[in-house]
């Protein structure tokens, strides 16, 4: 992750070689992911007082603007 942002923001994803695979809309600030990351959803709300979404960027917040056969969702 790079940058700051807040809630409600749009942010890039990009991939391993930095090329842009989508555009989200993100549930928690970059300051709130670099203490989650890594983190058990459970712990989330223990760590930042609060747990209002489970992603950081939902599904249904994320658009895909380039097709790579290697990258899955679920």
């Amino acid at each position: 992750m790079e940058g700051d942002f807040a809630v409600g923001d749009p942010v890039s994803c990009v991939d391993g070689e930095g090329g842009s695979i989508a555009k989200g809309l993100v549930n928690f600030s970059s300051d709130e992911i670099r203490k989650i990351m890594g983190l058990k959803t459970a712990r989330i709300a223990q760590v930042i007082g609060h747990k209002d979404y489970d992603e950081v960027i939902h599904r249904d917040n994320l658009a895909i603007t380039k097709h790579n056969p290697k990258i899955r969702f679920r």
